[in-house]
């Protein structure tokens, strides 16, 4: 028996860090018949656990817990200093004289890992990084799949080779982080439809496709180029229980074609967002910040203000190409609809 015979239909909810993910939605997607899944990379190992009790609440069914893998960072003062330069036209635009420095750079993720075996989940997925041979043995050995996020047919290959239950191939499209590990997240630019059928023919492992996938057409389209499910991020952000802010879920609901792009600004890695003022006005610098966890740290206090004042030009609005096409329902309810939709 594979972790793809643990859920019914074959669609994974895309894991959207940030508070988007919530144990009413993970449960909602699950009791449906497909695998929801909580982002637990920006979450304590104590608030992985309460959130995991709160979905186990709520449904009996398998799901899935995410990652970033990656080591926690120590800037000196002079980056840290020279970051905030980076960003004085926002802070200017706020009305802050100072950006507020952060209690610290992201979580810690050995902590992480050692609540997640803890907790054994039916599956964990991963990004940004690769776990070693001996972390997804670890992981096994506690009755967790373990799936890895890839751009590229090299970081396929590396992540059978360490053993993976199955990769996540994430094309241009997909919104929110790159998972790049292997090159310059700049080069990773393939499609879903051109990354999917190059990683199926590369390995023997079974292949999620993610990038783009909005209906039941896309995700049987993705099965016909041998992705043996579907990860759907952007689509289940606008969902009734997904727990973005009422501003950006109203963004995204209005969204336009074409009102997306990458950007390194905010977090100091590649990220595809609705385009907006912060972008606009960090687009000459965007190269020049600190790399991910420290730029995203640094940017924490910003995005929570513009949530206070419901501003949505200064937060990561995170969403894929194919946003305009996103649905408002409950979770469970857009199950049934990409299930019927399939069958058409």
């Amino acid at each position: 028996m594979t972790w793809l015979s643990l859920f019914e239909h074959p669609i994974i909810q895309g894991p959207t860090a940030g508070g988007a993910n919530t144990p009413d939605q993970v449960a909602a997607v699950s009791n449906a018949g497909a695998l929801g899944s909580l982002a637990g990379s920006l979450l304590s190992p104590d608030t992985l656990r309460n959130q995991v009790a709160a979905i186990r609440e709520r449904t009996d069914r398998p799901f899935c817990l995410n990652f970033f893998v990656q080591n926690t960072p120590s800037p000196s003062a002079d980056e840290v200093a020279r970051a905030e330069v980076l960003l004085r036209p926002v802070l200017d635009a706020l009305g802050w004289d100072k950006l507020p420095l952060p209690a610290k750079w992201c979580e810690d993720f050995q902590a992480q890992f050692e609540a997640l075996i803890d907790l054994k989940p039916a599956v964990a997925s991963f990004t940004f990084n690769q776990l070693h041979k001996e972390q997804v043995a670890q992981l096994q050995q506690a009755g967790i799949a373990v799936l890895g996020t890839v751009t590229t047919v090299d970081e396929a290959l590396a992540w059978q080779a360490a053993g993976a239950d199955g990769v996540i191939a994430s094309g241009i499209e997909a919104g929110g982080h790159r998972g790049t590990f292997i090159g310059p997240q700049k080069e990773a630019r393939l499609t879903t439809f051109e990354l999917l059928p190059a990683v199926v023919a590369a390995v023997h492992i079974p292949v999620v496709a993610a990038g783009g996938i909005m209906d039941g057409a896309d995700i049987k389209r993705a099965l016909a180029h041998g992705a043996q499910a579907v990860q759907m991020g952007t689509a289940f952000l606008v969902t009734d229980e997904s727990g973005i802010h009422p501003a950006y879920k109203q963004r995204l609901l209005q969204a336009k074609e074409h009102t997306t792009r990458q950007t390194r600004a905010f977090s100091g890695r590649y990220a595809r967002g609705l385009d907006n003022r912060f972008m606009q006005l960090m687009g000459d610098v965007e190269e020049q910040v600190p790399a991910y966890p420290v730029q995203n740290a640094l940017t924490g206090s910003i995005r929570a203000e513009a949530a206070k004042r419901g501003d949505t030009e200064w937060m990561s609005l995170w969403c894929g190409t194919q946003v305009h096409r996103s649905r408002g329902m409950p979770a469970a309810q857009l199950v049934r609809t990409l299930v019927e939709e399939m069958k058409q």
